[in-house]
């Protein structure tokens, strides 16, 4: 980073005063300007703000009229480096810079070696109210926006993370985001970070940043249902490789064993890890009653099974698996021409007791149903004329219905859940999520502000809906009978 030279501070304070009132006296006389023409059919604005803030940046680049100095030093360097500013124009933006240079010009900052590489950008911002970054400077720049309280600043980088969390990098960085954002208590942010892990998990578990998961975190994504992954066993390798790395004493790893939905993985897949898992023979004892549990579930009827075992509870409630005896991917083409149908088949449940019974699902996807308030009527008046509606008024709307009913559906309710994968950073992701019990057969607000009519629109991939439904089929007791 090039050091800012320019006049000395004692030479030129009465330049900076100058300028300071030349900044105040423009700022007024545009509020006036804009103010006296606001009433005017004729008015027009004349705006060189353009060359204002390149004025502006040349101020800082040249180190013109400087009042203050800012000597910027790390523990990793002897040099320091130097910044010749304008007291003006830091104090406007930071109430820290206020307090520091009160009644002194000269100011050393002492800053680790990420946040000093960054802080010739952040003193732009200052001057010009804009910076460019990229996702390794996000969190840098987001701690000097929060030290010295620039608080546009900070909100702007936080915004920044939010809508950036699917950019792709080599070593990732929304794990890095999550904890960062734990850590300063934004929880705005770790919901955001949460989330987007949650929902495309699968693309987290194979990158390199999968080892970087605090325990809290991994804990915070195993107590979830709305994880998004190929199966439960998927989710296991991955969990049994960060055991693996990471080393927790026994306590941690058998919690985080404990968190696995063992009835969601098939007898031979849960025989095959007995015999071939280290770190499942490490902690035996701790998951033993687990996995007995998952061997009678298989075993039983399910609903002889519910007789005598609380099946309410997280460990019988799948996640949003993309196996294809879970649901199925449906790709629309040109979603916004007209109506269109599928069909698939999912397993009746996740027990091996039902796994050879299946259960057809109709599909209907319709890119512009109105709802009643919107649907024409015929007016009071002779003519009898329909009150016009714009095709945009209409909503998509997404129906999904069993073609089938059966005895076998006693004491299983289906949860149905449709991802919505949008391009994003040129990565395919999970962006919107869906959820509807059995009671219903549609979401009320699915798409709700999607504009399919657009080529350019989010929700399309060339000009194509992905949608990936989900079956989830809840088990619940219909007679209690005592141990």
């Amino acid at each position: 980073m090039a050091r800012l030279t320019g006049a000395q501070p004692g030479a030129t304070r009465r330049w900076g005063c100058a300028t300071a009132a030349f900044l105040l006296l423009l700022l007024t006389v545009q509020a006036a300007q804009k103010a006296d023409l606001s009433g005017d059919a004729t008015a027009a604005t004349i705006n060189h703000s353009l060359t204002l803030l390149q004025r502006l940046q040349e101020l800082l680049q040249n180190g013109n009229s400087s009042d203050s100095v800012l000597r910027v030093r790390t523990a990793a360097s002897d040099e320091a480096k130097v910044f010749h500013t304008h007291q003006l124009l830091l104090s406007l933006q930071s109430e820290v810079f206020e307090s520091l240079l009160h009644n002194q010009s000269v100011v050393t900052l002492h800053e680790p070696p990420e946040t000093a590489a960054l802080f010739e950008k952040f003193i732009r911002y200052l001057y010009c109210g804009g910076v460019s970054i990229l996702l390794h400077q996000a969190i840098p720049m987001h701690q000097l926006a929060s030290k010295y309280r620039v608080w546009g600043l900070q909100r702007g980088v936080a915004d920044y993370m939010k809508t950036h969390l699917a950019s792709e990098s080599s070593q990732g960085h929304v794990v890095g985001w999550y904890h960062y954002a734990v850590r300063i208590g934004d929880t705005a942010l770790q919901e955001s970070c949460l989330q987007f892990l949650a929902w495309n998990l699968s693309a987290v578990l194979g990158s390199a940043e999968w080892g970087s998961v605090s325990v809290e975190l991994l804990l915070l994504l195993l107590e979830r249902s709305d994880l998004v992954l190929h199966s439960e066993l998927e989710l296991y390798t991955a969990v049994e490789g960060w055991l693996g790395r990471r080393q927790p004493e026994a306590p941690v790893a058998e919690r985080v064993l404990r968190a696995i939905r063992y009835p969601m993985i098939a007898p031979s897949q849960l025989f095959r890890l007995q015999a071939q898992s280290p770190v499942l023979a490490r902690h035996y004892s701790a998951v033993q009653d687990l996995l007995f549990q998952a061997f009678q579930f298989h075993a039983a009827s399910p609903l002889h099974f519910a007789k005598y075992f609380d099946v309410n509870c997280s460990m019988f409630l799948p996640r949003n698996y993309l196996a294809s005896s879970w649901g199925s991917q449906w790709v629309i083409n040109n979603p916004a021409r007209d109506d269109r149908s599928t069909s698939f088949q999912t397993q009746l449940g996740p027990s091996s007791h039902d796994a050879g019974k299946r259960v057809t699902w109709n599909v209907l996807f319709s890119p512009r149903w109105l709802p009643v308030s919107l649907r024409p009527v015929y007016s009071d008046s002779a003519s009898g004329a329909v009150q016009p509606v714009r095709i945009e008024d209409g909503r998509p709307r997404l129906v999904i219905t069993p073609a089938m009913s059966s005895p076998d559906f006693a004491g299983v309710s289906f949860q149905k859940t449709v991802l919505v994968g949008v391009r994003q950073q040129g990565r395919v992701l999970v962006k919107h999520v869906y959820s509807f019990h059995q009671s219903s057969d549609e979401v009320a607000d699915f798409l709700a502000h999607a504009d399919l009519q657009k080529r350019t629109s989010e929700y399309l991939i060339d000009n194509s809906l992905h949608l990936h439904i989900v079956i989830k089929p809840v088990y619940h007791s219909l007679i209690k009978v005592k141990k």
